[in-house]
């Protein structure tokens, strides 16, 4: 039994649920936490996105609602970026791949859950997407080949700035055509600054058309199927002569082509980075901002939900995960709780247990305070907007099944009494 279960247990609570009486603490804890639920964002949307930074439970969330939508009917398709192990565990695989992979109705009913339409899953892979988005905006065949077959290319096209964040959002793109889906959620990529994925587009076409790319391109001019220096060129041409001798002229070459290749494709790639971003403007895409009760997790989700606001971006909801709730004071005196200890655990001491169930207590109260105060922080800056708050309880266990996935879907979707 953990400390909290066995806190629960002697001061009040039963099977693992602590007290339903409402803690006395005006102003602080309002009578109803969950104004809204997700349950309408779900239904009234084709495309819903989650967004926030990393470690806040942001891809379980998608995972919650995708599983939600597809028990009430809907075709889903859940894609996700880099998802821990734990999640493919959660809905039943063995792992997540680049494929889609069918949850089928038979691990559904293993955890007593009735499954009504479809649920796939399926990761992003970023190099497949890229080599797509080449061989879509190449001006040739053989242009696209001389990209595609690129040493440089090979290396660097999963570690540009800002690629996999664009590369997500270029999936979505594709996959929201595909009419065998009702409903995609997309779990953005993993990223210490959220904000990231917004800016993709922009980052990705910066690095295309940066000046420095165009100043390399000018310093070679390419004529009977080799590069060599341009002599209009001249003093970027001696730099570069300079940086040969220590990489190899044929290195210069391939990242020539390379930046070449690329610019090739700067008009396509342009105009498709604006259609997805018009996309994600549509009516029917919602954004999920997901955070914790973390003081700087809430402060960047409070960050994010002004951009998706001055983005005209449909910002929807805000999940704060994790929030512990506020246990009641013990019911019992002192010395009732030591009988009870004794009765639970024999060979211990049972004033001693009571004394460090009692700390236990306070800091579990403590912390509830703290994670009160910042979701009540956050739900007055977002007050005036049209985003909804939904809190998620802190669990005892992680999320490892479909049967705990259905907890924290229960919790994201219910509405408030």
């Amino acid at each position: 039994m953990g400390g909290r279960l066995q806190i629960i247990y002697l001061f009040g609570g039963r099977g693992g649920q602590p007290l339903q009486q409402k803690p006395k603490v005006p102003g602080l804890f309002p009578a109803t936490l969950r104004e809204m639920s997700l349950a309408r964002v779900v239904s009234e949307h084709r495309v819903v996105v989650t967004v926030g930074s990393g470690g806040v439970g942001k891809t379980t969330t998608a995972a919650a609602l995708a599983l939600h939508a597809a028990m009430n009917g809907k075709r889903v398709l859940c894609l996700t970026i880099d998802p821990a192990r734990r999640l493919a565990n959660s809905l039943g695989l063995s792992e997540m791949t680049t494929s889609e992979q069918t949850v089928t109705k038979e691990l559904f009913e293993a955890q007593g859950l009735t499954l009504k339409g479809e649920l796939a899953a399926m990761m992003l892979d970023t190099r497949r997407t890229f080599d797509e988005l080449v061989t879509r905006h190449a001006s040739s065949p053989e242009a696209r080949e001389r990209i595609l077959n690129n040493k440089i290319y090979t290396q660097v096209a999963t570690s540009l700035a800002g690629t996999q964040e664009y590369m997500a959002m270029e999936k979505l793109h594709q996959v929201r055509d595909d009419d065998r889906w009702d409903l995609i959620v997309l779990d953005t990529p993993p990223t210490s600054n959220a904000l990231d994925f917004l800016d993709a587009p922009e980052r990705l076409v910066g690095v295309i058309d940066s000046s420095a790319t165009r100043w390399f391109i000018a310093a070679l001019e390419k004529s009977s199927g080799t590069f060599s220096f341009n002599l209009v060129e001249q003093g970027a041409s001696y730099l570069l002569k300079g940086l040969a001798k220590f990489t190899g002229m044929e290195f210069l070459e391939q990242i020539a082509e390379f930046l070449t290749g690329l610019n090739d494709l700067f008009g396509g790639f342009r105009e498709r980075a604006r259609d997805v971003a018009n996309a994600l403007r549509s009516d029917e895409v919602a954004f999920v901002v997901v955070t914790s009760p973390n003081p700087l997790a809430v402060k960047e989700a409070i960050a994010f939900e002004d951009r998706l606001r001055e983005s005209g971006m449909g910002r929807e909801a805000i999940v704060v995960n994790g929030v512990h709730r506020l246990l009641p004071e013990p019911s019992e005196d002192d010395e009732t709780l030591k009988r009870h200890a004794a009765e639970l655990f024999p060979d211990l001491d049972p004033e001693r247990m009571v004394e460090r169930m009692k700390r236990a207590l306070q800091d579990e109260r403590l912390q509830a305070v703290a994670d009160r105060i910042e979701a009540n922080r956050l739900r007055n800056r977002v007050k005036k907007s049209e985003s909804i708050v939904v809190e998620v309880p802190a669990f005892e266990r992680d999320v490892h099944s479909l049967g705990a996935l259905a907890q924290v879907a229960h919790h994201l979707t219910t509405e408030p009494e």
